[in-house]
């Protein structure tokens, strides 16, 4: 049938009819692109029943000839429309309204930013809140078992200050043996300024007992044990070693949380130790063979001039270092989803918020320290 049966407009009136169909679809469109909008008053005049054929192609041309609206009441008041053609127009029109509906605009810039910055904090947040959970837990359990010996898991415990404290000795002396070195060269070129080279002692000995010692230890620690705490609760949930014990009436906090982070509590102020007295003879043997300065002269100042508080203070801080590493470490550890790459995340996570609260923590207790005057 000719194009121009299919759609006239005559004395506002008009009049639909041949094959609304795929094959006529590019002559439908063009013609009514060149008719242009309609009047109201002609769109009563539509009889949609007098098309011959009608398939989704034609009902889309009808829902952009009409406005899927329009299309609607035309459909609705339209008593002559066949059930099948107005289903058929039906689905068209809840096609065209999804396919119109205007997407979801995207956050952009500075917005994009602070929601980013703002979903950061809230799960900051969170992290920080089931840390303290998990804290909490472990206290109770910890006072629960405390007054029954036979619950005390001695061996686990002994096996993980194996590992944590003894086999971390020989890299936290290393480390800060030339850590101290570097201090004292450091100190010693600027104060060969001043003509106060012999002030080296001071500042390696305040430094180490104050900051270094515990910091590097504690860092060290972080990130060799905290890990590997991770790796292995994880590693036993993705074996279903945990839902195990679970099974069999065993908590798992007892056997598997207590032990370890009782083995850090222990092993990083010894370590911390070991990490000061390494720091001051790195130190001290740059001020012996390049500064000139002799060894009683430095013992004489170690045990003159360098008060014994600054060791309490730097001391003081590592049990809290322990407990938060040790707590991250197993923490990250239970979260973990079972597979493989789930564990290398929570891995590397433990990590990264061990290392960020040791820093947190020795930046609140300076500002403590300083403030109480010691």
């Amino acid at each position: 049938m000719p194009p121009q049966d299919q759609l006239v407009l005559e004395n506002e009136r008009m009049i639909l009819g041949g094959n609304w169909t795929l094959p006529h679809y590019a002559d439908l469109k063009a013609r009514i692109e060149h008719t242009g909008p309609i009047q109201s008053t002609v769109l009563k005049t539509a009889n949609l029943n007098a098309i011959d054929a009608l398939d989704t192609a034609g009902a889309s041309l009808l829902a952009e000839l009409f406005g899927v609206e329009q299309l609607k009441r035309l459909i609705r008041d339209d008593d002559r429309l066949s059930e099948e053609r107005r289903a058929l127009i039906d689905i068209v029109l809840q096609s065209v309204a999804t396919t119109d509906k205007p997407a979801a605009k995207e956050v952009a810039g500075v917005r994009e930013w602070l929601a980013t910055v703002g979903k950061r904090v809230i799960d900051a947040g969170l992290q920080f809140r089931l840390l303290v959970g998990f804290g909490g837990q472990l206290i109770v359990t910890a006072l629960a078992i405390l007054p029954r010996p036979s619950r005390w898991r001695v061996t686990s415990f002994v096996t993980h200050v194996h590992q944590t404290g003894l086999n971390a000795l020989p890299i936290v002396a290393l480390l800060s043996f030339l850590v101290g070195a570097v201090v004292a060269f450091l100190g010693a070129t600027i104060l060969d300024d001043f003509g106060a080279t012999i002030y080296t002692v001071n500042l390696v000995a305040f430094s180490f007992l104050r900051e270094f010692g515990v910091m590097l230890a504690a860092i060290l620690v972080a990130g060799r044990t905290a890990s590997a705490y991770t790796a292995q609760l994880g590693s036993m949930k993705a074996n279903e070693e945990i839902d195990a014990l679970k099974a069999l009436g065993l908590s798992p906090m007892e056997l598997l949380v207590i032990p370890r982070v009782l083995a850090m509590v222990v092993s990083l102020p010894i370590l911390a130790l070991v990490g000061i007295i390494s720091g001051i003879i790195g130190g001290s043997l740059v001020c012996i063979f390049v500064l000139d300065i002799a060894l009683p002269q430095i013992l004489n100042i170690l045990e003159e001039k360098i008060p014994v508080i600054h060791f309490y203070v730097g001391m003081s801080k590592a049990p809290a270092f322990a407990f938060v590493i040790a707590i991250i470490g197993c923490l990250e550890g239970f979260k973990t989803s079972g597979s493989a790459q789930s564990v290398g995340e929570h891995t590397t996570s433990a990590v990264v918020q061990s290392i960020f609260m040791v820093i947190l923590l020795d930046s609140i207790a300076a500002i403590f320290y300083m403030e109480m005057g010691w």
